[in-house]
């Protein structure tokens, strides 16, 4: 039986940074649903349209759009073994239904939540940058570039994505504190394990360290 390791926190609590490094760490699948809503995006189909429109204002996109990606993911092989979630679930809906999908695939739950002063998470969000030539992501803050504002890789001029700004971070961390804040509660009940992180405590490396030792642990 494998452990399908749920991440939860505010946006930028460093989820996607931990989900990657763990699902590294550790062997497993790192499941963003972020980035494959994004991918739909940057497809500029019917469903990338929609999405975009959702997330230019702040809000979540819908749960049975959600639902349907993280299921097709999970009936893939390389999941067996379990998984890192990252981005969901987002509601108790979700959560509801995601541990129904565990269950039938054998993967027990364990949940990380990262604590983070909002802040900070300021601070995080508004320093991030992406380079539009090759998708490469910077933080001006914890991984700027060599030169200011290019990329790496190329010296493209780098850009902050309209969901980055603090205008639409503050309807999505009130869209958190109003539909996922709850998450932290009902995992708390009914998870195999749930564990508290400070996610602002330490270098991204350390806080995977900390994870990874409670996981361990059992």
């Amino acid at each position: 039986m494998g452990d399908a390791l749920i991440i939860l926190g505010a946006p930028g609590s460093g989820k996607g940074t931990q989900a990657v490094s763990l699902a590294e760490r550790l062997g497993v699948p790192h499941i963003s649903t972020g980035d494959i809503l994004r991918e739909h995006v940057a497809a500029g189909d019917e469903l990338g349209r929609r999405v975009q429109a959702v997330m230019n204002t702040g809000q979540l996109v819908p749960d049975e759009l959600v639902n349907e990606i993280v299921e097709q993911r999970l009936n893939r092989p390389d999941c067996a073994g379990g998984c890192i979630l990252d981005g969901y679930p987002r509601t108790l809906p979700q959560a509801r239904l995601l541990g129904q999908l565990l269950a039938r695939r054998g993967l027990r739950t364990v949940v990380v939540n990262l604590v983070v002063d909002y802040n900070v998470i300021v601070a995080r969000i508004t320093a991030r940058r992406q380079c539009p030539a090759c998708g490469a992501s910077y933080n001006l803050i914890s991984n700027p570039p060599r030169e200011d504002e290019r990329c790496d890789r190329g010296g493209t001029a780098l850009i902050r994505r309209d969901d980055d700004s603090e205008a639409v971070l503050r309807k999505r961390f009130q869209a958190y504190q109003r539909q996922t804040a709850p998450l932290v509660d009902y995992f708390r009940s009914c998870a195999a394990r749930f564990y508290e992180v400070a996610a602002a405590d330490g270098t991204p490396e350390q806080i995977t360290g900390r994870i990874l030792e409670l996981i361990r642990q059992g």
